[in-house]
């Protein structure tokens, strides 16, 4: 989902409500937010609300859209699809990259609806075990391939600049359906084939 394809999805009350909030808080944690600086950052941060929070106003099954009778049965990786997301905990950001191998039975997805698919999944408060288990799940239901394997790895700033401030570390999920299951060579390649 580019950013030109962001849409307003927040009614005019729901924006005003949030940049009330917004002020709210900039006073609480001891700020003036009449200051200069920040007469615009309560608006600001609600267009940004809107734009990371864009995977509310969508389900992420229509954003595979059209999908294409292709008799390939062989492993098709999409690797490196870069996500970035909002830790439900704390409301921190989190980032980092998905990879997707899946075996496809007869179906196939253009390549940039798995871009689109991780934007929509990942832009709403969420934790990277559930955007691993969602990913696999909906290409899984969708695309109705013999087998899916999603790894994602991402850093998040709520372990990063806040409570053990550990910057650098890492954390890789991964979720298997179907073949992948049952055949460790298969895997092992999609492993492999991830480092190239």
């Amino acid at each position: 989902m580019a950013s030109t394809e962001y849409k307003n999805t927040l009614v005019a009350e729901n924006r005003a409500q949030i940049e009330e909030h917004v002020r709210a808080i900039l006073r609480l944690i001891g700020e003036d937010a009449d200051r200069e600086g920040l007469l615009d950052t309560p608006a600001r941060v609600t267009r940004m609300y809107e734009e990371i929070f864009a995977g509310y106003a969508a389900d992420p099954r229509d954003v595979l859209g059209v999908t294409f009778d292709e008799q390939h049965e062989e492993l098709v990786i999409i690797k490196d699809i870069v996500y970035f997301s909002q830790c439900e905990h704390h409301m921190a950001p989190f980032f980092g990259k998905v990879h997707v191998g899946y075996i496809p039975s007869g179906k196939v997805a253009g390549l940039s609806k798995f871009a689109r698919l991780v934007d929509v999944v990942t832009r709403k408060l969420q934790v990277q075990e559930r955007i691993t288990s969602q990913i696999a799940d909906i290409l899984e239901e969708v695309l109705k391939p013999h087998g899916v394997m999603v790894v994602v790895d991402g850093e998040h700033m709520c372990m990063c600049s806040r409570g053990v401030k550990k910057f650098g570390s890492k954390t890789v999920t991964s979720a298997v359906r179907g073949i992948f299951h049952t055949d460790a060579s298969l895997r092992s390649e999609f492993l492999s084939l991830l480092k190239q």
